[in-house]
């Protein structure tokens, strides 16, 4: 059960697709912590983007488990990138209003 301001709540279940396993039961748990860090990727042609996974929730899986007996979970994400930096060759220049 989830607990909402101190009070047992029953754990919402759902149907999901899961890349792999169709569509399966799976329970709803709260994330209570969650540090979304940047990645930073440096790219062959010379670019560089920076990467984070930004998690909205998470559910476990019924009657499935890992190799190692542990629960299988999923988890919904959004994800955020930003190009830091590409080389002029790559970029289509923009006029700027104001700027001549």
């Amino acid at each position: 059960m989830a607990r909402e301001c101190g009070i047992a709540v029953p754990s919402k279940k759902s149907k999901v697709d899961l890349p792999g396993f169709g569509s399966v039961d799976a329970v709803e748990v709260s994330v209570l912590e969650s540090t979304e860090c940047w990645t930073e990727v440096k790219l062959d042609d010379g670019s560089s983007i920076r990467l984070k996974f930004v998690i909205l929730g998470a559910v476990r899986v019924e009657n499935q488990w890992d190799a190692n007996g542990n629960p299988l979970y999923g988890v919904k994400v959004n994800d955020v990138m930003v190009v830091t930096n590409a080389p002029d060759h790559l970029r289509k220049w923009a006029p700027v209003e104001g700027v001549q």
